[in-house]
């Protein structure tokens, strides 16, 4: 069991976490003709979409209330009014998805109190849905801010009763996963003869795909008549302790069970991933994934070597700290420093000695400390791997000095042996090799060598 800590510096130095507001609006992207937004500052707005544009190189649509030193001692009645019905008009969304921020949750905005007068004051927004999430940032962290955008649409979009249909599961994925890794879950679901819909589903709003035509509004993802059928699913499968309370509410609401899955990168997890959809469909394991397990335990057999007894200092958000590092050491990698954003009750299972709720700079001290071989953050830990000598796997986001974020797969047993030969090959590419001057010849023998001497004789 690890201990768990905290930081007590006066301030961070290369923040690793990102806010809970950018979470949610990260969130809520993944919603189909949808149009985010944040009820705080332009500038608030602003970072938060350089962040996502960075990472995922495409368009971002978010939107602002545009707060300001009057509106905010006043109150952001009038911002939230104009904002709801210029993007009515303009971007014709089927959902406004709005999320606070430190700025309007200090002020003390009564959000949901303004919604419900704005809508009696204008019946032109009957079909338009609206949604509130609260999720101040001076408090959590960027996987806080999406299981609660994620637990706000649950708990208010699915019709109440609804009758069951056969093969339908809801799937439920935390921040850590990637759109690559939405695709992968959603093959393997599929390969049981099971209907997925996912809450949300970046996989098809920010998977780098090109639109036949210009939208204002998310480009694809879950549709708002998805979500209100919810409550018809058999099952829901949550991916990630963080949505453990939105299938907690989905179930209060709707009455559909759910099975928690911690993590979909290892052979162990996976198994229980596939074990559960055998188990749901009734059918046996298709042919296709047994065969994808086998090439994972042979990647992982070839990967061993070059994993075992290396010292790795992670720093991640909670869910992919707990994914990544988990299965780094069934590798038997050693987990010698781990920084994360927040707290998490998987934060005391982690196979290390400690964590630490932290910063980069925490992460790069305590690398150096500890004599790491190989750091894994994302991509604000490139100086600590420059100043350090080491290399940098990253993982996460952002990610912007990469391009191809949006089809990463560390999911499944096809993500895991990705994660196996990518990492592995990162390990071998900075392992010491060996040259002619790791053995000097001795003085006598250079001297013979050199052009021109006589030959020994008798040689």
């Amino acid at each position: 069991m690890a201990h768990v800590s905290e930081s007590r510096k006066a301030c961070a130095v290369n923040p690793l976490k990102m806010s809970q507001p950018l979470g949610a609006a990260y969130a809520f992207m993944g919603l189909a003709s949808c149009m985010p937004v944040m009820h705080g500052s332009q500038g608030c707005t602003s970072f938060g979409l350089v962040v996502l544009v960075r990472h995922f190189k495409e368009a971002i649509p978010l939107q602002t209330t545009a707060m300001n030193e009057a509106t905010t001692v006043m109150g952001g009645y009038d911002n939230i009014e104009k904002a709801v019905l210029n993007i009515r008009q303009r971007a014709r969304p089927a959902l406004i998805a709005i999320c606070s921020t430190g700025l309007t949750e200090t002020r003390g905005d009564d959000v949901e109190g303004h919604l419900k007068l704005i809508r009696q004051r204008h019946p032109e927004l009957a079909d338009t849905e609206i949604v509130y999430v609260s999720t101040p940032d001076y408090v959590g962290a960027f996987q806080d801010g999406w299981a609660r955008a994620v637990t706000a649409l649950v708990s208010q979009l699915p019709a109440p009763q609804a009758p069951r249909r056969a093969g339908l599961v809801n799937v439920l994925p935390g921040s850590h996963l990637t759109p690559g890794d939405l695709e992968e879950v959603r093959d393997m679901i599929e390969a049981f003869g099971l209907t997925p819909v996912f809450v949300p589903d970046v996989s098809g709003s920010l998977d780098g795909h090109i639109p036949e035509a210009w939208l204002g509004t998310t480009l694809g993802g879950t549709p708002l008549a998805a979500l209100r059928e919810l409550g018809a699913a058999e099952h829901t499968l949550a991916l990630g302790e963080q949505m453990r309370p939105a299938a907690l509410a989905l179930q209060a609401r709707c009455g559909v069970p759910f099975t928690v899955f911690d993590r979909l990168t290892g052979l162990t997890a996976t198994d229980a991933f596939v074990a559960r959809l055998a188990e749901l469909s009734g059918r046996a394991v298709p042919a296709r994934l047994r065969r994808q397990r086998s090439q994972l335990v042979d990647a992982m057999l070839d990967g061993h070597f070059h994993f075992g007894n290396v010292r790795v200092a992670l720093a991640a958000e909670p869910d992919l700290l707990w994914s990544a590092g988990s299965f780094l050491a069934e590798m038997g990698a050693e987990l010698a420093v781990c920084v994360t954003t927040t707290r998490s009750p998987l934060l005391e299972r982690m196979p290390s000695a400690e964590v630490l709720v932290g910063d980069l700079e925490d992460f790069e001290q305590s690398a150096r400390a500890a004599a790491c071989e190989l750091l894994m953050t994302h991509s604000h830990g490139r100086q600590a791997a420059e100043r350090l000598g080491l290399p940098l796997f990253r993982i996460g986001i952002p990610m912007f000095d990469r391009i191809g974020n949006s089809h990463i797969c560390h999911a499944g047993y096809r993500g895991t042996r990705n994660f196996v030969y990518e990492v592995g090959n990162l390990l071998m590419a900075h392992a010491p090799h060996h040259g002619p001057d790791d053995w000097p010849l001795p003085a006598a023998s250079l001297a013979a060598a050199q052009p021109g001497r006589p030959a020994t004789a008798g040689a």
